[in-house]
C-alpha cells in the first residue's frame, strides 16, 4: 500500500508571488503563506503561534498566482509535502520544506471582477456520453 502525502492549508500570503519561466517556457511560482494557531497560555492569556509555509506553484496556477495574487490575500491550498537537500558554499547540508500545490482558491474579499477564481490543477472527468431517446438502454 502506497503511503499518503497530502497537506491543506489556509492561510495569508507572506509577500507577492515570486513567479520565473524555466528554459522550457514553464513558469513556477514560490511564496510563503501563515497560518496562525490560537492557544491559551499557562496564565490564561490568548496567544496565536504563526506558522510560515513555502509553496510552489506550477504552469497556470503559477501564471494565476503571478496576476492575482497580493501580499496579505487569503488562499485555500491543497498539495504535498517535498524536502529538497542540497550543500551550501561551505559544504555545509540544507534542507527546505514546501508544499507543491496542485489545487488552489482564492479566498476573501472581492477586489474586482476578475480576481475571485477558484483554480484546480486537476484532472475532471468527461461528462457521460447523451443518451438517445432511450434507444441505446440496455431494458
Amino acid at each position: 500500500m502506497a503511503g499518503v502525502n497530502k497537506v491543506i492549508l489556509i492561510g495569508n500570503l507572506g509577500k507577492d508571488p515570486v513567479v520565473r519561466h524555466l528554459e522550457s517556457g514553464v513558469a513556477v511560482a514560490n511564496f510563503s503563506i501563515a497560518t496562525n494557531e490560537p492557544y491559551k497560555s499557562k496564565d490564561g492569556n490568548k496567544v496565536e503561534h504563526t506558522e510560515w509555509h513555502n509553496i510552489v506553484l506550477w504552469r497556470g496556477l503559477a501564471e494565476i498566482s503571478e496576476k492575482y495574487l497580493k501580499k496579505g490575500d487569503k488562499v485555500y491550498i491543497e498539495g504535498r509535502l517535498r524536502t529538497r537537500q542540497w550543500d551550501d558554499k561551505d559544504g555545509i547540508k540544507r534542507y527546505s520544506t514546501e508544499i507543491l500545490a496542485d489545487n488552489m482558491n482564492m479566498l476573501g474579499e472581492k477586489r474586482d471582477s476578475d480576481s475571485m477564481i477558484k483554480t484546480e490543477n486537476k484532472i475532471e472527468e468527461p461528462p457521460p456520453p447523451e443518451q438517445k431517446d432511450g434507444d441505446d438502454l440496455p431494458f
